[in-house]
């Protein structure tokens, strides 16, 4: 590998070009807990799980020899008319964790991908039950949902979507749960909440009920900085959708497997989604896989005669994948990670909430493992940074500064201008603690250059 390789063959996700055009890409060579270490043996705070993902932390032993020990056996076989063990203990294992009769499980390779799946699959059922109308999706502001041209089209971010444009219709946007720059009830969190989940039925109904199809929702939305649901939200949201026959969908992609201290954010919310889609933590990162989860009553039309999902992927439900799957859920129970979340939660949340002495930090906010810290230039009256600041304080300097500080973080001005922080689930004090102090050195520097 010549020293310019990944500068001039490598394209990057979600990355600008130009941002390497004269320096070199940082080349992460090796994962141990809840670190990582560059080529040059330098040690870095995985302060975001690789991507939300490595719930295990890196370099769990019995994870790779799951995935080897697979590979010997039955590398590959796809799931089309035949199965493979691995894939039929998996989704017996999934339905038994899930809340309430989600009995069905399709596999899928990544978070964007179940999107698609649930959204096709909505499309189809409502057709097989006489209301061929109800196609559109409903989603939050801000909140993302995938890049392909489907899970894309129920994404909420303007910026990420220009560019593809035109996209699959039917998508419509309501208010996401930033209780911080709440527009209505701002003196009333659980008000807030209500008034929120009444936009999604004052959206049906300017539709028109007999063409919504499905509603999707993260427990926490990522994108604007982890957007936690007030109190009575879901059970609101819950109540809208079967009054107007809508299905809930509820995209773990990130929330699953821990990220907030349960199998699934719809259980620690305490609400009954009619689908659940997932990826990221149920290998913890170490092999591509997604799961959507269907109620029995969405699979009870494709049940009889002739009826086809005609919808799969070469790679789903991969057997090396679900091995793997396995023996991360076997690491889960062994070692308690997510009872180790709610154990730790609070203790995460209260290291992250000395920030607020800052100048800088509006606003610290999320659940389990995942927060977001919010910047502004004015706490008083909560101004944001203009486009062009942010571009200087968080492109131009946070991302690289937290970097070379010795953590790997977030910094994101899709909506206003945050830093995320969701480390491995196995992390503790020390780590809260290193998060912390390198989180306040940066921010001190960078409201210094405001």
């Amino acid at each position: 590998m010549t020293p310019t390789a990944a500068r001039d063959h490598l394209w990057l996700h979600f990355s600008r070009l130009s941002a390497y055009d004269k320096d070199e890409v940082p080349l992460i060579v090796r994962g141990e807990g809840a670190y990582i270490w560059d080529d040059r043996g330098r040690r870095y705070l995985d302060g975001l799980a690789g991507l939300f993902a490595v719930q295990a932390g890196h370099g769990r032993r019995e994870l790779a020899e799951a995935a080897a020990k697979q590979a010997a056996e039955l590398a590959y076989f796809p799931l089309w008319s035949y199965v493979h063990p691995t894939a039929v203990e998996l989704a017996e294992r999934l339905a038994g964790e899930a809340p309430g009769e989600l009995n069905r499980v399709f596999f899928t390779v990544s978070g964007g991908e179940s999107v698609e799946t649930a959204w096709k699959l909505a499309k189809q059922y409502f057709k097989l039950t006489g209301k061929p109308g109800k196609h559109k999706v409903i989603s939050r502001h801000l909140a993302y949902h995938g890049t392909s041209q489907g899970a894309l089209s129920i994404t909420g971010i303007p910026g990420a979507k220009q560019d593809f444009e035109p996209l699959v219709p039917s998508g419509l946007r309501v208010p996401n749960t930033n209780f911080y720059r709440a527009p209505e009830h701002a003196d009333d969190y659980q008000a807030y909440g209500r008034w929120a989940a009444d936009q999604i039925a004052q959206a049906i109904e300017f539709e028109g009920p007999d063409t919504v199809a499905a509603v999707f929702l993260e427990p926490v939305q990522n994108t604007g900085g982890c957007f936690p649901p007030p109190p009575g939200y879901f059970e609101r949201v819950r109540e809208i959708c079967d009054t107007y026959d809508v299905l809930l969908v509820s995209d773990e992609v990130i929330c699953a497997f821990g990220r907030l201290g349960h199998a699934f954010g719809a259980q620690r919310y305490g609400y009954q989604p009619d689908i659940i889609t997932t990826a990221k933590g149920l290998t913890s990162g170490y092999a591509p896989l997604g799961a959507v989860l269907i109620s029995d009553r969405l699979a009870e039309p494709f049940r009889h005669g002739d009826t086809t999902f005609m919808h799969g992927s070469t790679y789903g439900g991969h057997p090396v994948s679900c091995a793997v799957a396995l023996a991360n859920l076997d690491l889960f129970e062994r070692d308690g990670l997510y009872e180790h979340v709610r154990a730790n939660e609070q203790a995460f949340k209260s290291t992250l909430d000395k920030l607020r002495d800052l100048p800088i930090v509006g606003d610290v906010r999320g659940a389990g493992f995942f927060y977001g810290i919010e910047l502004v230039k004015d706490k008083a009256t909560k101004e944001t940074f203009t486009a062009e600041e942010s571009e200087r304080v968080l492109r131009g300097y946070l991302s690289t500064a937290l970097f070379e500080g010795g953590l790997y973080c977030r910094a994101d001005d899709r909506g206003e201008p945050v830093v995320q922080v969701s480390p491995p689930l196995i992390c503790g004090q020390q780590q809260f603690d290193e998060i912390e102090q390198i989180l306040r050195t940066a921010f001190t520097e960078a409201w210094s250059r405001l």
